[in-house]
């Protein structure tokens, strides 16, 4: 049972009688008259018992993305109900309205909808229906909770795809497509053609040149094209442990993670390369192997929506056999962890000689922009504090960088708009140098 502001200024009204007679028993006279319109209006309202629910919800959203939910309700009674109702979803699947008028007569369906903007990934759940049932003189409502379960997976937003066309041109540049032609260690022969200026000298193909004749009775030079060699593999190691949770700019460390992978693993798959990528702390909570193209971004996305950070320590000693449990051959293995501190880096170095000694090794860190922008700000004595504070910070992820580099691994850090392009940025260099 529920009431409303009219039953408050009811009991208000009181007073006046109260006042004009004067008398205790009239308090008692009027609480029971109270009681006895409250009754009556709980009997002629509606049950909301004998409505029936269901739900059309869409499977997937992405992050930040709005979506329409409808809830349908039926009023299998014999008497129209008004009143309002409320959808329990999660505060982070974002509905609105959060409460809506209800005005079903009997034996009809309505429609009701709900606007979802989701405010974090994974699975938002809606556990049950409240409706309210108010009587003809809207001072007293029958209330009843029915359990309906719902849920929505909401997907990574994929923002860095925004990057994704200039990365594939200069894909393309490398792959002979286009008239810039870059000869790198390890890259393989495409195609012949005309010399034109420009063209690297040392690619002119003399033999070729040599057999062929122009009908004008001139000569013309013949020069090889190169492309980066194809059918590499690039493994994906997330960190999903503890430092992971860490909100930078707003963002989990781990969702800046997850958008340089997708744009990463898009980026090798359209190059030719096979991309695993595995989300570990003590345990395995994703791993995607095998696939390739569009099926490739639609099983990281379905993997990565429901991981969470677990508050627990990655257990670095580990990922050297789960890289190896994907691939014997040399791959580049991008790790997307935490170098923030020496002391919680010395797992990550300890294991960095065995992964370097068989493959090309890339640490992607996600860095604090508010931390930049306080070590340049020295206006009065608590911004120079903190701006040493700041500094000392900088400087953790600078040694950390220095001994990754030392170890024969390479280091990519960025705020988390600036990280996602920077790792595909370096996978293109690494491609472009024969690298990889």
């Amino acid at each position: 049972m529920a009431f409303s502001g009219w039953f408050v200024a009811l009991v208000a009204l009181g007073v006046v009688p109260i006042a004009l007679v004067g008398e205790e028993w009239m308090l008692l006279v009027w609480l029971g008259v109270i009681a006895l319109i409250v009754a009556l209006d709980l009997v002629l309202a509606a049950s909301p018992r004998r409505l029936h629910f269901e739900r059309d919800l869409p499977a997937r959203v992405r992050l930040s993305e709005t979506v329409e939910t409808t809830l349908y309700v039926t009023n299998d009674g014999r008497r129209r109900l008004k009143g309002r109702l409320r959808d329990a979803w999660q505060p982070s699947a974002g509905a609105r309205p959060s409460r809506q008028p209800l005005d079903i007569p009997a034996a009809e369906r309505r429609a009701i909808t709900t606007w979802l903007t989701p405010v974090r990934r994974g699975e938002r759940r809606a556990e049950h229906v409240t409706v309210r049932s108010f009587g003809p003189l809207r001072i007293a409502a029958r209330q009843a909770t029915i359990r309906l379960a719902g849920s929505v997976t909401v997907l990574p937003p994929f923002h860095s795809r925004k990057h994704l066309p200039s990365r594939l041109a200069r894909l393309r540049e490398l792959d002979g497509r286009t008239s810039v032609m870059i000869r790198g260690q390890g890259t393989e022969f495409d195609s012949l053609r005309e010399y034109v200026r420009g063209d690297d000298v040392r690619s002119i193909d003399w033999r070729a040149t040599a057999r062929r004749l122009d009908p004008a009775g001139g000569q013309k030079l013949v020069v090889r094209t190169w492309r980066p060699e194809r059918d590499r593999r690039v493994v994906i190691v997330i960190d999903s442990g503890r430092t992971s949770a860490a909100r930078i700019a707003g963002e989990p460390r781990i969702d800046t993670a997850f958008e340089s992978a997708l744009l990463l693993g898009a980026l090798a798959s359209r190059a030719g390369d096979h991309v695993s990528m595995i989300i570990y702390d003590r345990r395995v909570r994703g791993r995607i192997q095998g696939a390739v193209g569009a099926e490739l971004l639609s099983r990281m996305v379905n993997t990565m929506a429901p991981v969470e950070p677990e508050l627990i320590e990655l257990d670095w000693a580990a990922v050297p056999g789960l890289v190896r449990s994907v691939t014997t051959q040399r791959a580049l293995v991008v790790l997307a962890t935490s170098i923030d501190a020496p002391g919680a880096s010395r797992g990550l170095l300890s294991v960095l000689p065995q992964l370097t000694r068989s493959h090309e090794v890339l640490v992607a860190s996600v860095t604090d922009p508010d931390v930049l922008e306080a070590s340049r700000s020295r206006r009065d004595l608590d911004e120079v504090y903190r701006a040493a504070a700041a500094e000392r910070a900088l400087l953790d992820v600078a040694r950390v960088s220095a001994a990754v580099r030392q170890l024969g691994g390479d280091v990519v850090t960025g705020a988390p708009e600036d990280l996602p392009p920077a790792v595909a940025d370096r996978y293109i260099a690494l491609k472009a140098a024969g690298r990889l």
